[in-house]
């Protein structure tokens, strides 16, 4: 499995979620997009619908509609009625649960840094978890080491 860590040091979560959710959506994946906050699920709504100026990216927010046929659902839990095989922890919150997905992308703050070191040191020691780390340059993201 593989955890991406994207360091959000210029750009919050709902500027790099639709990026993410268009790739998972052309690799043929679902997503399952988590934040435990409301107001956070909502900028995260409003991001994948103004995603550009002529796409739309599917999705709802969990309890709101048919769950089971989003491609994209926005919860606060990790369970996955759409059948999710990604998930993205847009709020910085590690989760074991989210091991049982085929990829994970994990997005986290400055702020949020002590969560996230504990995150990578705990995933380094589980067998089959790809940890990878991503951050910011400029406009782009670049691995980093």
């Amino acid at each position: 499995m593989q955890v991406d860590f994207y360091h959000l040091t210029r750009d919050p979560a709902d500027k790099l979620v639709p990026v993410l959710a268009q790739k998972t959506l052309d690799s043929g994946q679902r997503m399952l997009l988590v934040s435990a906050f409301e107001e956070q699920q909502e900028k995260l709504s409003t991001a994948l619908w103004d995603a550009g100026p002529t796409s739309f990216l599917a999705h709802e927010i969990a309890g709101k509609g048919r769950d089971d046929i989003q491609p994209i659902l926005i919860s606060a839990t990790c369970d996955a009625p759409n059948g999710a095989r990604y998930i993205a922890l847009a709020d910085g919150e590690w989760r074991d649960d989210a091991l049982g997905f085929e990829r994970a992308f994990f997005l986290f703050t400055p702020e949020q840094i002590d969560n996230a070191r504990a995150a990578w040191r705990f995933l380094s020691t589980k067998e089959g978890v790809e940890p990878r780390y991503w951050k910011q340059d400029g406009g782009r993201w670049v691995q980093g080491p």
